[in-house]
């Protein structure tokens, strides 16, 4: 399924960067290196913004959560 996600962001990219070509300055529209800092900045964004409310949840007590309920 992540390769699905994979190819279909790749065949975006492609097709985004071949249409604003003319705002690219001094950058390919398939500039591998390019991609590639853009998927990890963009991966390090989702794992910090689903790690702060994962490990603010973990700190909660199940019991507790359940009385109040």
């Amino acid at each position: 399924m992540r390769v699905l996600g994979l190819l279909a962001g790749l065949a975006g990219a492609a097709a985004l960067g071949r249409t604003l070509r003319a705002f690219l300055v001094g950058v390919e529209p398939f500039d591998a290196a390019t991609l590639l800092v853009v998927a990890a900045l963009l991966a390090a964004v989702v794992l910090v913004a689903s790690l702060v409310p994962a490990r603010r949840a973990a700190r909660v007590d199940p019991l507790a959560t359940i009385r109040c309920e």
